[in-house]
């Protein structure tokens, strides 16, 4: 109420729709905040079994925020012939981008080396990707010639990395596909793959079948 002049009497409330205009606004506030939190919490990435497995050597390796095929770009074998990814599917497949140039590379050729080695006559692929120019193809080939039983595969356009989402911003990077051919996850950097850390790891995608 209001007396004569028109000014509020005593004992009538000041600022009551701008209160509860406020809380209203810190209620949505948490709302969204609590939405959040709940939508991260149900991500691939929360949800994998290999996350656990992330620890001593494996303690880079990371899981996607979403599941997603391979590239479809192409590289060489080492008769010149096209290959992709893809045309692993049906086996666990472990894509190394590699570089002569690159010194984790080749200290960590031989520790793929011996992961393919204890991999041979099972569902499991070791494809290194040489990115070297093509000038230093024979070198490359050389290298990879001493880790048997690994193969030669190359990208001399250097095209590949980029193809990833997200790309492989450095060398090495090794990315982890399972048989139905969809990342499950990657590893930016050397590391021992010879280990037991790396065998828990890729028999855990093995056990996926």
């Amino acid at each position: 109420m209001t007396d004569k002049s028109g000014e509020k009497t005593a004992g009538e409330p000041k600022g009551f729709p701008l209160k509860w205009g406020l809380w209203g606004v810190a209620v949505l506030g948490v709302a969204a905040v609590v939405y959040i939190i709940a939508q991260a919490s149900i991500t691939p990435q929360q949800k994998s079994p290999l996350k656990p497995l992330a620890r001593g050597e494996m303690a880079k390796f990371t899981i996607p925020a979403e599941a997603a095929p391979p590239p479809a770009d192409s590289f060489f074998d080492a008769s010149g012939a096209p290959r992709r990814i893809a045309d692993f599917k049906g086996k666990v497949t472990v894509v190394n981008l590699w570089a002569t140039w690159c010194g984790p590379c080749v200290i960590e050729m031989p520790t793929l080396a011996k992961l393919a080695a204890s991999y041979e006559g099972k569902p499991v692929e070791v494809v290194a990707v040489s990115i070297d120019r093509p000038a230093d193809e024979g070198k490359a080939r050389a290298f990879i010639a001493k880790h048997a039983p690994l193969a030669f595969y190359h990208d001399p356009k250097m095209a590949l990395p980029f193809a990833f989402k997200p790309v492989a911003a450095g060398m090495p990077t090794t990315i982890i596909y399972g048989a139905d051919g969809v990342e499950r996850g990657r590893l930016a950097g050397g590391a021992d793959w010879s280990g037991k850390d790396a065998k828990a790891l890729i028999d855990k995608v093995v056990a996926e079948n």
